[in-house]
């Protein structure tokens, strides 16, 4: 008897305990419990099959980008590298003009404008800058030029029989050579550049990060001729 009151005293306090503690001697009905359940299988806080798609697609598209600008930057890089190799000849070619200058303007003294013309125009391609268009109407002026004494040169047969004269022209003719060669590789460097950057997707890519199109180093068809002197 002493026990049975001793288990109804204590069903009695553990009954006035379970509100403290959020307990409730009430079920839940299954239509409750079903309606708790999130769409997509998940359960309130959690991440659905649909959510999962779309994280997804967008990493895929986030990653397609990212792919995109490299693409973009390495082919921008190859156009700067190229330019760069042009620079080089033509920087070649301005310290060979002051040499020959002085090996023929001995014998040209009637002829003073030539010369002049060469120097200036030499100036001018070197002063030029980094301005693809403005430095090819520059060398075309210093090609113009330097064709105009050699034509001249060939009418003196004391130039025609240096040494010196024809080992500059020789020099000359190597770094046209170059010139044209690295000229071919900077305008195919830059027509994939700009085809890049102009057709769909990687046009929006270059947009938002604000690629803009190259020039071609673009040389008059005379200009395409190496500079030949018949001795």
């Amino acid at each position: 008897m002493a026990r049975a009151k001793s288990r109804a005293k204590t069903a009695s306090r553990w009954q006035n305990l379970r509100p403290a503690f959020g307990l409730s001697g009430a079920r839940v009905a299954p239509s409750v419990r079903n309606a708790a359940i999130a769409p997509g299988g998940s359960a309130p806080g959690g991440i659905g099959l649909s959510n999962w798609i779309i994280i997804l697609v967008v990493v895929a598209c986030v990653l397609y980008a990212v792919a995109i600008y490299n693409r973009l930057v390495t082919q921008r890089n190859r156009v700067r590298n190229a330019w760069s190799q042009i620079d080089v000849q033509l920087r070649r070619r301005h310290d060979l003009v002051p040499n020959l200058v002085e090996s023929v303007k001995g014998y040209m003294a009637h002829e003073r404008g030539v010369i002049d013309a060469i120097v200036d125009a030499r100036k001018q391609a070197m002063a030029a800058g980094p301005d693809v268009a403005a430095r090819a109407d520059a060398e075309n002026a210093l090609g113009r030029s330097l064709r105009s004494l050699f034509a001249l040169v060939e009418a003196i047969p004391q130039l025609r029989a240096s040494e010196n004269v024809a080992s500059l022209q020789e020099e000359l003719g190597s770094t046209e050579n170059r010139i044209a060669f690295a000229r071919q590789h900077y305008n195919d460097s830059v027509m994939q550049y700009n085809t890049a950057i102009e057709t769909v997707p990687s046009n929006v890519v270059a947009g938002i990060f604000g690629f803009k199109p190259e020039a071609l180093f673009v040389i008059e068809e005379t200009e395409r001729q190496p500079v030949a002197v018949k001795f």
